[in-house]
């Protein structure tokens, strides 16, 4: 089975993208690599002031659900990055694509 990796496309509220992005980077995307998860971005978007994009990466389409269950219902999102960052958050969208060119094995875990 090939990885699988979603390409997150976020919109903030006017003004939060700089917060999002740093409450990304050193709370919620370590979280997301010790559980296995590999994490590049965010990129922010250059024609857009409240714009960004990261992509999230796994080693296989059965792994995504547990892994996501595992983030999505800890307690650190639960108790403290949901309530911090979703009232930041305008908009999102996630796009799930297969990993055709191999990148998940040349993908470095730490970053």
């Amino acid at each position: 089975m090939p990885a699988v990796i979603e390409v997150r496309t976020y919109r903030t509220v006017p003004g939060a993208r700089a917060v999002l992005i740093e409450a990304l980077r050193t709370r919620s995307f370590p979280a997301h690599r010790d559980l296995g998860m590999k994490v590049l971005g965010p990129f922010p978007v250059a024609d857009g002031d409240d714009a960004f994009v990261w992509l999230r990466a796994y080693p296989d389409a059965a792994s995504r659900e547990p892994m996501r269950n595992a983030f999505y219902e800890g307690d650190l999102w639960l108790r403290e990055l949901e309530p911090q960052l979703m009232p930041l958050i305008s908009g999102y969208e996630a796009t799930l694509v297969e990993d055709a060119i191999g990148l998940w094995h040349r993908w470095p875990q730490a970053g």
